[in-house]
């Protein structure tokens, strides 16, 4: 008589192989490349289950980094930028490297200190299409980019538009000592020559935006 098939049943955590670091469904992974000279690859645990032979496999939901998506990487997208697809795939538990953390567009704005697993997400993407939504976003500066957390801008006190320091002719050094800041055609028009505004708060609303 043929054996019955082990059934397969979820678990609630896994322990990443040669650390104490538990994994759960809801968390974001590292997850090891075919080609070990790229980078992990990110993905959301979206269900993990055992084959009740000590073996677990994951359902995931991967993240894509710009260069991975149509259109490449684009100069305001940042370091630490992903996306997150609709692409979902099964892994053996195994590929997980470590944890990481994939914060939303603002919070991760708002971060004293970035370290290695910290991500930001502000855009989902359609693997088959390449679309992304939203689908558009603020602009700024006089080139008219969307914000880029890793680049510096300064606000101008007059239109309070947010600019980068090369675009306003100076440099990230100068732009840093500034306490207040006018751009150009503020300051024509108050008859100001005066530079104005601070720079540590970072651009989160604008009323252009850029169609993807």
């Amino acid at each position: 008589m043929a054996k019955t098939k082990q059934g397969k049943r979820d678990v609630d955590a896994y322990t990443i192989k040669g650390t104490n670091k538990v994994v759960r469904v809801g968390d974001c992974v590292l997850m090891r490349p075919a080609d070990t000279d790229n980078p992990p690859y990110v993905a959301r645990v979206e269900r993990m289950e055992s084959d009740g032979r000590g073996s677990v496999r994951v359902r995931v939901r991967w993240y894509y980094r710009p260069e991975e998506a149509k259109g490449g990487r684009r100069p305001f997208h940042g370091a630490k930028e992903l996306f997150l697809s609709d692409h979902f795939d099964t892994q053996s538990a195994h590929t997980i490297e470590g944890k990481c953390i994939v914060h939303s567009f603002k919070s991760y704005t708002k971060l004293d200190n970035v370290g290695p697993e910290d991500f930001y997400c502000r855009f989902d993407y359609k693997a088959a299409t390449g679309a992304f939504t939203p689908d558009r976003v603020a602009v700024y500066c006089k080139c008219e980019m969307p914000y880029n957390p890793d680049d510096l801008m300064v606000q101008c006190e007059g239109c309070k538009d947010w600019f980068h320091p090369s675009c306003m002719g100076m440099t990230i050094e100068q732009a840093k000592k500034i306490d207040h800041y006018m751009c150009s055609d503020c300051a024509k028009e108050n008859g100001a020559k005066r530079p104005s505004n601070s720079y540590s708060v970072s651009p989160n609303s604008d009323s252009k935006s850029v169609l993807f």
